[in-house]
């Protein structure tokens, strides 16, 4: 099958299951990154799949023109018939690479108005793709306005950061200036790229909130079916579970997956897998945003769990050119679910005890805990999970309810030794 040339990854599930759904396809990869430290750090596995690699390549990945022009000299020695990557950070400069080298892929103006917040709401906006109001602004003064236009409560959102960071519901001025104070503290992402200085201020949906899980081809756009999304938070949005299929009506399915396509059509991207939330509010479904990659949190794993279908794999096999297998199978799932225990106070944590018979319970297929001496903080993004739990259930729309008992009967003990429950 092919070869493909993965630049760089994201730390979390995809760093694993990318490189898996690869090789049961049958291709192989060079991985080509800046630094492979930031993911043994992360990872902390000598055998981490990303050293399954045929090749390790070191370059500086945010560059994208002599990127571009390295990647042309490696391609002439190593033969790659495709580029990909699960990192947002890096998905335009892969478009960029496949189209010097002639491969396949999304355009490099698609990716960028995908990975763009404010391009996504000022492209899809002007298609009559329906979402929130919105400002895209720089200047205090403007955010102010902008704020006071569109009436508070408003959301306040960097345009070029993922997971949720620093993505705020503020309720006044003051907590606009607190909001937006700690966007600006934030100036180059974790990948050492300089940050844009615009901020999106939002309308406030109020809402479900459902992503819809796609892949493109030739012009054609398959919709795998709709996640369900369980958002906490006070001020701040994390996602504190999924479950997959989400259990709505045939007809609340028929919109929200409409609005997805919509929007990807409005955004011209084509050959990739997408990952596209959306919030079902009174006045119906409203976009939040469009990922030109799988999903993250592990929600390709509920999918597969369910359908068969493997999004990173079928990722995979758009970017060397193949037609994905979306054929569904019967796995005897009715609903994959997964849970995350989301932090409420800071310290060194002790332990984490209650999932001590996990194991041997065959509806949980898939755990993780923090380990003892973890720093923790107060979660204020999708960064902060100290433990999560997949469970799968024969019954449809089951599953999400006994991931969220299991994670809520844990309890979590710090060194200081005060204890939540």
């Amino acid at each position: 099958m092919g070869h493909l040339l993965m630049v760089e990854s994201w730390v979390g599930s995809m760093s694993t299951l990318l490189p898996r759904g690869i090789h049961d396809r049958g291709h192989s990869f060079t991985f080509l990154t800046r630094d492979l430290g930031h993911y043994m750090r992360a990872a902390g596995d000598p055998a981490h799949p990303l050293l399954s690699a045929a090749n390790i390549v070191s370059a500086e990945t945010n560059d994208e023109s002599a990127l571009a022009s390295y990647a042309h000299r490696l391609h002439e020695v190593l033969r790659f018939d495709g580029v990909l990557s699960s990192c947002d950070y890096y998905l335009p400069t892969v478009a960029a690479i496949a189209a010097e080298l002639g491969l396949p892929g999304p355009s490099r103006e698609a990716a960028v108005a995908a990975c763009d917040k404010a391009m996504t709401r000022e492209i899809c906006g002007a298609a009559g793709v329906p979402g929130p109001r919105f400002a895209v602004v720089a200047r205090w003064e403007e955010i102010v306005d902008a704020a006071e236009d569109i009436g508070f409560p408003v959301v306040v959102k960097p345009v070029d950061l993922c997971g949720g960071m620093f993505v705020r519901k503020v309720d006044d001025v003051e907590q606009l200036r607190a909001a937006v104070d700690a966007i600006a503290g934030f100036p180059v992402n974790a990948r050492g790229q300089v940050r844009a200085p615009q901020v999106l201020v939002e309308q406030c949906l109020v809402g479900a909130e459902f992503s819809v899980e796609t892949v493109s081809r030739d012009g054609r756009t398959s919709i795998v079916g709709i996640t369900d999304k369980r958002v906490i938070g006070t001020g701040c949005y994390i996602e504190a579970g999924h479950m997959f299929p989400a259990a709505i009506e045939h007809e609340e399915a028929d919109r929200i997956g409409a609005l997805a396509l919509s929007a990807i059509a409005a955004l011209g991207l084509d050959s990739t897998v997408a990952h596209t939330e959306i919030k079902l509010t009174a006045d119906g479904p409203r976009l939040i945003e469009v990922n030109p990659r799988p999903a993250g949190n592990r929600i390709t794993e509920l999918v597969r769990r369910v359908t068969g279908i493997d999004l990173a794999a079928a990722h995979a096999d758009l970017a060397a050119g193949v037609e994905p297998d979306l054929t569904p199978r019967d796995t005897g799932v009715g609903s994959a679910a997964i849970a995350f225990l989301v932090p409420d106070r800071q310290g060194e944590l002790d332990r984490i005890t209650g999932a001590e018979q996990w194991s041997a319970l065959d509806h949980v297929v898939e755990h993780t805990l923090a380990a003892p001496g973890k720093d923790v903080r107060v979660a204020n993004s999708n960064n902060d999970y100290l433990a999560h739990v997949m469970v799968v259930d024969e019954k449809p729309g089951a599953a999400a309810m006994v991931a969220q008992d299991l994670i809520a009967g844990l309890r979590v003990s710090y060194r200081d030794n005060r204890d939540r429950a």
